[in-house]
């Protein structure tokens, strides 16, 4: 039986690309349920229709975070997740979202935690001249980006660089490195207690990817 993942998202959903590719492999454990945005405009939602995958839009137009939470959480639930995953979801979550889903909500993010947290991590790194920037998979919890670290993909900044063309190769890394934490989740070899984050490694598999 797979198991059940709803992607949350706001943009394009580059990342729920990379998803569904891997979801679709047949080794797979892993199904996503339904995407959900708060934008009625984010093409990651054409993007799921397109794979025929439930797309979702639920408005955070006058609605405080709680009630907006509630609402989400009561359409995912009708989706029968049991993981979710932000994929460029531009929303701060709060107690109600993350006490439906404890130690099970997942987000990337395009910086090497715990620097850079907060928006626009590519850009900050690029504007801090660090020699190694990289993308982050972490444990959701209630601060910004401070979650336990599940694994981490790293890419030189060359010299060349600007801050575009890191940004590039930072989501080149992110689109390997989260569907392999999702397979983790599916194949119930990822588990959180009291923060640690524990991952049945299998022969050759590491929680840090390295990118050209």
């Amino acid at each position: 039986m797979s198991v059940r993942f709803a992607v949350l998202l706001s943009g394009s959903g580059t990342n729920l690309a990379s998803l569904i590719d891997a979801a679709a492999a047949p080794e797979s454990q892993a199904e996503i349920a339904v995407v959900l945005s708060n934008r009625a405009d984010a093409y990651g939602l054409q993007r799921a229709r397109d794979a025929s995958i439930p797309a979702v839009h639920v408005s955070h137009r006058g609605k405080d975070r709680q009630t907006f939470d509630t609402d989400v959480v009561e359409a995912l639930r009708s989706y029968n997740v049991e993981w979710v995953l932000l994929a460029g979801f531009m929303r701060i979550l709060t107690p109600v979202f993350l006490d439906a889903f404890p130690n099970r909500v997942i987000n990337i993010h395009p910086a090497l935690l715990p620097s850079f947290p907060g928006i626009r991590g590519q850009q900050q790194a690029f504007d801090a001249g660090v020699r190694i920037a990289g993308a982050t998979v972490h444990v959701v919890d209630a601060g910004m980006d401070s979650g336990p670290i599940i694994a981490q993909g790293a890419v030189p900044v060359l010299d060349e660089d600007d801050a575009e063309s890191l940004q590039k190769r930072i989501l080149s890394v992110e689109h390997r490195l989260f569907p392999m934490v999702m397979h983790w989740a599916a194949e119930e070899r990822l588990s959180v207690v009291d923060r640690h984050v524990r991952v049945e490694l299998q022969p050759g598999e590491q929680r840090h990817l390295w990118g050209g």
